[in-house]
């Protein structure tokens, strides 16, 4: 591919001080059109994040002076300013055209100027040639490994800030309540009681060979467990990012963990949850199966689908402001269309087999197996389950990685 633009004798200079950087190169016109300053044919800069291409901010465009005629060239002189927060930053500086804009984006070469400030000082600097196409196919295999480990050292490495962020959402929720904090527990046990009620009660449905009410909480409830840490972050995920808009602002903060506040909060209150089930399970039956340590293989690969589900539907929620609403509807039809106050064999037997691809259908059969019929669940679902999980997981990372540049700008 012929290129219109060449970048030759690029040096940069540090003022360290005031962190900037100043880059002095000859620009070639190898185009058949004249360059005029006049028009609009400019040079520019923009500040990305090395490791995950995140814009950070934009220059002001330098015009050229006078003239470039094809074949021609010109010493080009740009200032560039570095945040002053410390990391590590890459620059990119390419020309600009009045009418196509960025010739970055178009193929053609752009200056590339590495930095890094600590203190405030820009410690190192350097500055290289290349294209988009060029950087892309470099950065593809630790791209593809980025993807896979990116997810899990965001969590690690902010799991501080999670915690902190967890204790605030669970406490802010019932802040000035009479019950505060008790309702982390109680919320939960009045919304599970008053299905109970409907379902239990009212309409008299039952589960399996046990016709009484006991028998029919203990299976409502198991299903209800998982169901409980799944909607509850889900339903909120589409305007997650709209509560927190000044944190998002922020250039340092993390939006990534957003979302992992949501599930962690909602996993807390299903613990609890869970802690008072077995309590139950145990004074009613007199017994704890032992399959009921089984729960992490369950429990793991929910908490996966759960958080890619809320990073996907973060992102997308900022540029559909309906989702939140639609969510609602979907997350009531998908309550009814998983067994959790009905027994799968109320089901009609030519439609299991569609329903039961639902990852929460096999969750809530997988609690019951383990919590009630004392089974080890299906070998074969718990792997389709945790590949499932992990796909999900790593995708919805992707999304809103790929999406969260833009936020400041929305919201």
């Amino acid at each position: 591919m012929a290129h219109l633009v060449r970048y030759r004798d690029a040096s940069v200079e540090c003022s360290a001080q005031q962190g900037e950087l100043r880059l002095e190169f000859i620009l070639e016109n190898r185009g058949s059109q004249a360059w005029r300053g006049q028009e609009g044919f400019a040079m520019g800069w923009q500040v990305f994040d090395p490791s995950t291409a995140i814009f950070i901010t934009e220059g002001e465009w330098t015009t050229l002076e006078g003239e470039v005629e094809p074949g021609a060239s010109t010493r080009a002189r740009v200032t560039i300013t570095l945040p002053p927060q410390d990391g590590c930053y890459r620059v990119y500086v390419s020309a600009l055209h009045p009418r196509q804009g960025w010739l970055y984006t178009h193929g053609e070469p752009l200056l590339l100027v590495d930095a890094e400030v600590r203190g405030g000082v820009i410690s190192r600097h350097a500055v290289s040639s290349s294209t988009l196409r060029r950087m892309r196919r470099a950065n593809l295999v630790p791209s593809l490994r980025r993807m896979l480990t990116q997810p899990f050292e965001d969590v690690w490495i902010h799991r501080r800030l999670i915690g902190s962020l967890t204790r605030r959402e669970i406490l802010a929720r019932y802040r000035g309540s009479f019950g505060d904090a008790a309702w982390t527990i109680l919320h939960p046990l009045l919304l599970m009681a008053t299905y109970f009620f409907v379902f239990g009660i009212v309409l008299e449905s039952r589960f399996g060979n046990d016709p009484s009410r006991a028998g029919f909480a203990l299976y409502f409830l198991a299903g209800m467990l998982p169901w409980l840490a799944f909607s509850e972050p889900v339903g909120r995920a589409p305007y997650v990012i709209f509560e927190y808009r000044n944190f998002v602002k922020k250039l340092v903060f993390p939006v990534t963990i957003l979302p992992v506040n949501q599930v962690i909060a909602g996993l807390v209150t299903s613990l609890f949850a869970t802690v008072l089930y077995l309590a139950a399970l145990l004074l009613i039956r007199g017994t704890l199966p032992w399959t009921a340590a089984l729960l992490p293989l369950l429990l793991v690969p929910q908490v996966l689908f759960t958080l890619g589900l809320c990073w996907f539907l973060a992102a997308l929620g900022v540029f559909l402001r309906d989702l939140a609403q639609v969510m609602t509807f979907l997350l009531t039809l998908w309550f009814f269309l998983t067994p959790i106050c009905y027994p799968e064999t109320s089901l009609p037997k030519a439609l299991v087999p569609l329903l039961a691809k639902n990852p929460m259908f096999q969750i809530v059969r997988g609690y019951r197996e383990i919590f009630l019929d004392g089974s080890v669940p299906s070998w074969t679902m718990l792997v389709k389950l945790w590949l499932l999980a992990i796909v999900v997981f790593l995708a919805g990372h992707a999304w809103f990685t790929r999406l969260r540049r833009t936020f400041a700008d929305v919201v």
